[in-house]
């Protein structure tokens, strides 16, 4: 019996009872720091999925003048999904000219001549820089509020729960197939006895491949969808251009290709008749079907892309060496080799999962560092409780691998059993590994936790509409937070015209706080526009009353609630 050779002669792993080198507890220490360190720090700004940050004109804002465009800010770059962005007159017709704009994070919508007043709806629908859609709705008024709010019927549709469900099944498909190609691989040409069949296991090679290909297939229909809204039955010949165009059509459709050139280079090799070019060829393309996973998420579009794509693809990479590997060994070796074989591949194998496992620790740190972004994110978001499941998951992973490696130097030295307690335990291992699978794949589905919380530089607006018998105000709150407040009020005519206010006065009062009534310094800017500043000193919720005088005898007083953030 021979084993494939290898670089350099098999070594007996240290003493399991030893104290690990100190390097490696420093780095551990050092690494686990920096993570408590970044989290307990404030959040950076959003680096994935992208939000609107503000709008021209505001949501919810009366307008007196008609806007010639709207213009949509969103925290990142993003590309308009076509036919997708729309705004509506209040009688149901288009008033945008489709001739959508974009410049850096905003997107331009020029629109016809507004001369209808009434309520318009805005919806638009983009992808952000990760692939993942974005789509939204707000509306505005124009001299005034139509009574039965903003047309509907309109918005832009939302992917369907099917397309939802299963894109995060189809990527998971994708990762088996990806562990299961590159551990059989990596196990048959470097660690494979000759003395065994090859039949079975390559037919893991097969299958891994094909899940591939499938994952692959699926993620592109199913994306098409995805990015236009609706289900598969709505997919139209631009929905399939806009996906194929974009950077994750491309990346893709590079995987596929990339798989076609592998399977025909991988045939030799697993045959044994394999030359030395042949595995160099098979490893460049391993590192190019690896990226296209990492420049079709979020690792492309955080604000260090190049160092989270690399970290990503070696993450990935770490993942299928480990993963993979522990199938064939579960699958196959333990099964088949005698001691004399075992004692030569477990403890390589040994080593080489020793240092996937740490590169998997080192990147998965620093992708959730980027990712996550803040302690309150990681605790009060869906991305942060997924990211700790995961860990905590990964951990009882790591515990089992803890168990196993105490196996090595047993089954090294023939004890009778020892391969199939060590079996057992990886199967535990990979088992447990295959649910964390699962956490990613939902996980790539998500908004990361930094843009489930962002960072607009924009005021926080809360905006109310108040009626009487006499008129219609609009008021405005600006930045509704503990401080220093401004208040714009607009006044119309229940019909919707403008209304001359001869005075105008504001009062403020927080009853829970026990704070009375704070009068507001007005100004008037026009008959039917004034603006106001006050002070609030306590979060909660605040009773604003607004008392009009319309001539010298007649008032009208309407009042509202809004609340203040600390």
């Amino acid at each position: 019996m021979t084993v494939a050779p290898h670089p350099r002669p098999l070594r007996r792993p240290a003493d399991p009872s030893r104290p690990a080198p100190r390097w490696r507890s420093r780095l551990f220490a050092a690494v686990l720091l920096g993570l408590l360190a970044v989290l307990a720090g404030p959040a950076a700004p959003a680096s994935a999925h992208a939000a609107l940050a503000e709008s021209s004109p505001a949501p919810d804002s009366l307008l007196q003048e008609a806007p010639t465009q709207v213009v949509l800010t969103f925290t990142e770059t993003v590309n308009p999904v076509a036919g997708k962005i729309r705004v509506i007159a209040p009688d149901g017709s288009r008033v945008d000219r489709d001739e959508v704009r974009v410049s850096g994070q905003q997107v331009i919508i020029p629109l016809q001549s507004v001369t209808a007043a009434g309520t318009y709806l805005v919806s638009y629908r983009v992808v952000s820089a990760d692939s993942h859609p974005v789509g939204g709705a707000f509306s505005f008024s124009y001299k005034e509020v139509s009574p039965g709010g903003p047309p509907s019927g309109e918005i832009a549709p939302q992917a369907s729960g099917f397309v939802l469900t299963a894109l995060p099944i189809a990527r998971w498909l994708g990762y088996l197939g990806l562990l299961s190609l590159v551990g059989s691989v990596l196990v048959l040409t470097l660690l494979w006895p000759r003395r065994l069949s090859r039949e079975r296991a390559v037919r893991v090679v097969w299958l891994g491949a094909g899940l591939v290909a499938l994952a692959t297939v699926l993620e592109l229909a199913l994306d098409i969808p995805y990015v236009a809204g609706g289900g598969l039955g709505d997919i139209t010949g631009s929905d399939v251009r806009e996906v194929l165009s974009s950077q994750y059509g491309a990346a893709h459709l590079v995987r596929l290709g990339v798989l076609v050139a592998a399977l025909v280079l991988l045939r030799p090799v697993l045959a044994g008749r394999g030359w030395g070019g042949d595995k160099v060829l098979l490893a460049v393309l391993g590192v190019i079907g690896v990226a296209t996973w990492s420049i079709s998420g979020h690792p492309s579009a955080s604000p260090v892309p190049t160092v989270t794509v690399a970290a990503d693809m070696i993450h990935l990479a770490a993942m299928s060496v480990w993963l993979g590997g522990l199938v064939m060994l579960a699958a196959f070796l333990l099964r088949q080799a005698n001691a004399t074989e075992l004692g030569a591949i477990v403890p390589v194998w040994s080593r080489w999962a020793g240092w996937a496992v740490s590169a998997l620790l080192i990147t998965g740190v620093a992708q959730a560092l980027i990712e996550v972004g803040s302690f309150s994110a990681l605790v009060d978001t869906s991305y942060g409780a997924l990211v700790l499941t995961k860990v905590g998951l990964a951990a009882v992973v790591l515990g089992v691998a803890a168990v196993s490696r105490r196996l090595v130097a047993v089954i090294a030295d023939g004890a009778e059993g020892s391969a199939a307690r060590l079996r057992m335990l990886v199967v535990i291992e990979t088992a447990i590994a295959v649910v964390v699978l699962g956490v990613t794949s939902v996980l790539v589905q998500l908004t990361p936790a930094r843009s489930q919380t962002p960072t607009s530089t924009q005021p926080a607006l809360q905006t109310a509409v108040l009626t009487s018998d006499r008129f219609v105000l609009t008021v405005d709150l600006t930045p509704a937070t503990v401080g220093q407040n401004e208040l714009h009020m607009y006044a119309a005519t229940p019909d919707g015209r403008p209304l001359t206010v001869v005075e105008w006065t504001v009062k403020a009062s927080n009853e829970a706080a026990g704070i009375e009534a704070l009068d507001a310094a007005v100004v008037r800017f026009s008959p039917d526009h004034a603006a106001g500043q006050v002070g609030l000193p306590a979060a909660g919720t605040w009773r604003f009353v607004f008392t009009l005088r319309l001539d010298e005898t007649t008032n009208g007083i309407v009042a509202t609630d809004f609340t203040v953030r600390s």
